[in-house]
């Protein structure tokens, strides 16, 4: 994820940490104080960019780079 990342907004790479580490959508939105829409949306995006579907393939990706 190194090189992908730098495509990623501040507020994405947020949002990324907070799911690796096992917040939920309501969590990440109070967190960060955005609608669970709002981290849905994000969500969604980050997926397609990286190529990925969901939060365990985004956590293993996390992972292999070492970016935890």
């Amino acid at each position: 994820m190194r090189g992908q990342h730098r495509n990623l907004t501040p507020r994405r790479r947020e949002i990324i940490a907070l799911a690796v580490k096992g917040a939920s959508n309501k969590q990440i939105a109070w967190e960060l104080n955005i609608t669970e829409g709002t981290v849905k949306t994000h969500l969604h995006r980050i997926y397609v960019r990286l190529g990925i579907n969901n939060r365990t393939a985004l956590a293993a990706l996390v992972h292999r780079s070492g970016e935890e």
